[in-house]
């Protein structure tokens, strides 16, 4: 079974797809800052992508004992900020967990597949790149992972190498309910604008995700699936 390493595995989304991927009998590979919120099925690191030098060091050491078949690009870091009180600092945070993360998880993992001839790489974008307040530097940052994505598709599709991304709508992280509770105007105004009237689950994402690391999605590469509800259909931004 293949090997599958996934980045920001500690909680929501991430953990969701470590669960259901190990639940398929893929060995799974957990990294992120924190302490992942419930057991994880699988083997777990304290990295921090942020510091670029000691999370580079980390991943020559995880791919050295674990030969990634599999990227999931989970990790992710926001800080609303309207366009006139954006931090720089706060900005580059952003770009470095988002963007730059996915680029040294991606660089450290690129050799083992190439030796293996079949890879997959999935970049866990946002549906925010197409418009919503306060989000400069994450729609920016998300929005720089659609373009890896398609850069990467290009150049890795000779190697046997497929990469594609996901860009979630409203998903009930415990972040989101945190800000959003069940019941609660916030909450009830976003389900009621989303066109099949719910919100999203971190299955619905880890489902997505499961299919484009699988042999099934061989053909499909450099794109962009939307798991959202149809919010992207014409609905208003969220």
């Amino acid at each position: 079974m293949p090997t599958t390493l996934v980045t920001g595995a500690s909680k929501g989304i991430g953990l969701a797809i470590a669960e259901r991927l190990a639940a398929a009998g893929d060995t799974v590979i957990g990294i992120a800052r924190s302490e992942p919120d419930r057991a994880f099925p699988g083997t777990y690191y304290s990295v921090d992508l942020e510091d670029t030098a000691t999370a580079q060091a980390a991943l020559k050491d995880i791919t050295a004992t674990h030969p990634i078949d599999n990227l999931v690009n989970n990790a992710g870091y926001s800080i609303p900020q309207l366009l006139a009180d954006v931090d720089l600092d706060d900005f580059q945070k952003q770009i470095a967990v988002n963007l730059r993360g996915a680029l040294i998880c991606a660089q450290a993992c690129l050799p083992a597949m190439r030796a293996a001839g079949r890879g997959r790489i999935v970049n866990i974008s946002s549906r925010s790149v197409l418009g919503k307040e306060e989000r400069t530097g994450y729609a920016g940052a998300k929005a720089g992972l659609i373009g890896f994505t398609r850069v990467w598709a290009l150049e890795l599709a000779a190697d046997g190498i497929t990469v594609n991304a996901i860009a979630p709508g409203p998903i009930e992280t415990d972040l989101f309910l945190r800000h959003h509770p069940v019941g609660s105007d916030a909450y009830n105004n976003i389900a009621q604008a989303v066109p099949v009237q719910r919100m999203g689950k971190p299955d619905d994402v880890a489902a997505a995700a499961q299919f484009l690391v699988s042999d099934d999605a061989s053909f499909v590469t450099g794109q962009v699936l939307y798991v959202c509800g149809g919010l992207t259909l014409g609905a208003a931004p969220i």
